[in-house]
């Protein structure tokens, strides 16, 4: 007893403390009481005092808890509070802080949570001996009707119930009947409380890819493809899975409402077709066309095809399948057409970057090249086997193309000869093109360039209301306000950038394409970017494309990693949604509203804009505050981000700014 009123002198970090014994030791099975216990070893400063190598500041708050059992947490960090009370062992305050911490995080997510997307029930582990649905004839089309609804979880590891399940499975929006731990599964499964076959499979069963389209979306495992639709009455539900495919998925396509088009098949018709889905490992893509109209739903395998290299874009042209590959002269394109059920093949060397625009697809080409193909006019080249690649424009420095971005204005609707294209380089020159009907024997003309980037440009958009480019230069953005004139874009002389800013990402260059960006968005509406900063992280970050403002901030509602995103354009009763789809490494997919919050910051900024129309230096004020750059995380986020991610083992792509060539006179 008589320890208990001993003095103890302490030294924390180089800031002295004089306690008692009985104030440190109250709470049993601490830091402290095996300190002065002797359990753990003492180091002693100058003046005999025990040092203790943590923050000064946090002990302060720790030690007048144990001296008065209160504590003040008025500017205070909790999580860092929190932290140091588990380091020192002070359970009592460290579950109080839990508390505390908890009640700003809810398994139900904020306002703008719009659903959770539990991983399938079903979800299959390939297996050589029973995949034999993934190696189908490539010339002879299959209809796989599905099995019945019932599941057990022994099922989950037969490859015969994998893509058989039953049209309608209801998922409630708010993941009701899925508790949190149950969220939580992948982790489970790294702790070891899964079966060894689970285990192996574990990385699988993460989300590699989403695509959207309409009202529906298909989620990319490893292995295989989930479809699920949103109706106002359901909410998301299970529609479709694909059969287990033996290589890694690589690329995917959606395509909804396909007009019931069906696939012949052996002479039949799959009538009622409303979805296609394909899928892209290597260099083979299998295409499949689900009919959702009936029970049970219909998979009709239309054929596999091999484009002879590895796929890098698969999308949908139309009713058209496209499969894209660059790489310099081994460059190809291979299109399937749905009313004439031919698959074909065409080098196009050069192949660098792509967009579509209504029935066109436009090909940016490493020679300075933008050529296009016309899907309408597809059919009737079979004969001849040529896709018909039509050169529309020439660079005038030739410089390679490495974006493009294709706006089709309302003359476009009227005369059909109205187009505007925005392509960048990789000598950083953002261009802007123009035909129009008194040009269209001549083709487009150049419009404008601006020469502000020094590193290649990843992407451009040009939209109603705005001109925005990316250089490689860590997503460095640069954003231009168009102005048009019966809604044709018109000359302004000058014009000088709306904002510039960076859209930070740190992340593997292999992991990029399904992890793209932005911008986002409908050409007539406010435009997007998503930020995902480090690799394994739960935050991401919505920002206005125009100026880089922060929208909102999107976290995990269970904490876990978010491994790919996608936009989607949903419709709805009342309105169309803006939906922010994001896969997990658990398996899970979570859904967030962005719809309001878009409306909400775009509103603020025109507020701001024009509350000095009075006054021209309150207005120019108005405006330059309007367009800082302060939405992507701040200096504290950053560090937070980056302290789970260990940057020498992050790839980073350092930009190598190109030699730019001699400016044509």
């Amino acid at each position: 007893m008589s320890n208990y009123q001993e003095i103890v002198n302490l030294n924390i970090g180089g800031t002295r403390f004089s306690t008692s014994w009985h104030t440190l030791t109250w709470v049993p099975d601490t830091f402290f009481t095996a300190l002065l216990s002797g359990r753990i070893p003492t180091v002693r400063d100058e003046s005999g005092a025990i040092f203790i190598d943590r923050d000064p500041n946090l002990f302060g708050l720790i030690l007048n808890y144990l001296r008065t059992r209160d504590i003040d947490l008025n500017n205070v960090n909790i999580r860092a509070l929190r932290h140091e009370c588990d380091y020192f062992g002070i359970t009592p305050l460290s579950r109080r802080l839990a508390l505390c911490d908890e009640m700003n995080h809810s398994s139900c997510g904020d306002v703008l949570f719009y659903g959770y997307l539990p991983p399938p029930l079903n979800s299959p582990v390939p297996s050589r001996h029973n995949s034999s649905c993934s190696r189908k004839s490539s010339t002879a089309s299959t209809t796989e009707p599905p099995t019945n609804r019932t599941h057990s979880r022994n099922s989950s590891l037969d490859l015969r119930n994998v893509g058989r399940i039953a049209a309608q499975e209801p998922l409630s929006r708010c993941g009701r009947g899925h508790s949190r731990t149950a969220s939580l599964g992948n982790a489970d499964c790294s702790r070891g409380h899964r079966p060894p076959e689970i285990n192996t499979w574990t990385d699988s069963m993460k989300v590699q890819i989403i695509k959207a389209h309409h009202n529906w979306i298909a989620v990319a495992s490893t292995h295989f493809v989930t479809g699920y639709k949103l109706t106002d009455a359901c909410g998301w539900y299970v529609v479709f899975q694909s059969p287990v495919q033996d290589s890694p998925i690589d690329r995917i396509a959606l395509n909804a409402k396909t007009g019931g088009t069906g696939a012949s098949t052996s002479g039949a018709t799959a009538s009622g077709t409303d979805i296609m889905l394909g899928i892209a490992s290597g260099s083979i893509v299998r295409l499949w066309a689900f009919s959702t109209h009936g029970e049970p739903v219909r998979r009709t395998l239309i054929g596999t095809f091999n484009l002879g290299v590895r796929v890098e874009h698969l999308l949908f042209v139309g009713l058209q399948l496209v499969a894209l590959a660059g790489g310099g002269r081994g460059s190809k394109c291979g299109v399937w057409h749905t009313s004439t059920q031919h698959w074909q093949v065409q080098d196009v060397a050069h192949l660098t970057t792509h967009d579509t625009a209504g029935s066109f697809l436009l090909l940016g080409t490493n020679t300075g090249h933008i050529n296009y193909i016309d899907m309408q006019k597809f059919p009737l080249r079979m004969k001849d086997n040529d896709l018909l690649v039509t050169q529309l424009y020439k660079d005038p420095n030739q410089e390679p193309i490495t974006a493009i971005s294709v706006y089709l204005t309302p003359k476009t609707n009227l005369c059909g000869n109205w187009i505007e294209i925005a392509y960048g380089t990789r000598y950083g020159s953002v261009r802007v093109i123009v035909q129009h009907p008194e040009t269209v024997g001549h083709g487009p003309q150049l419009f404008q360039t601006f020469t502000v980037h020094q590193s290649p440009i990843t992407k451009v958009s040009l939209s109603e209301k705005y001109l925005i480019s990316v250089c490689s230069e860590y997503n460095h953005v640069r954003s231009w306000r168009v102005t048009r004139f019966r809604g044709m874009i018109s000359t302004q002389p000058g014009t000088t950038p709306k904002a510039a800013f960076k859209v930070l990402a740190l992340e593997a260059i292999a992991a990029q394409p399904h992890n793209d960006c932005g911008p986002y968005g409908e050409q007539d509406e406010e435009q997007i970017f998503i930020q995902k900063v480090v690799p394994d992280t739960d935050t991401l970050y919505v920002r206005m494309a125009s100026n880089g403002k922060r929208v909102c901030t999107i976290r995990s509602v269970d904490g876990s990693a978010v491994s790919c995103f996608a936009l989607a354009e949903c419709e709805g009763a009342l309105r169309p949604r803006r939906l922010l789809l994001c896969g997990h490494r658990s398996g899970a997919t979570q859904i967030w509203d962005l719809s309001a919050a878009i409306d909400r910051a775009a509103k603020t900024v025109q507020s701001v804009q024009t509350a000095g129309g009075s006054n021209s230096e309150d207005k120019r004020a108005s405006e330059d505050d309007a367009t800082v750059p302060d939405g992507g995380p701040t200096p504290d986020e950053l560090v937070r981000l980056l302290s789970a991610c260990d940057l020498d083992a992050t790839p980073v792509a350092v930009p190598q700014s190109p030699n730019r060539p001699i400016q044509a006179p």
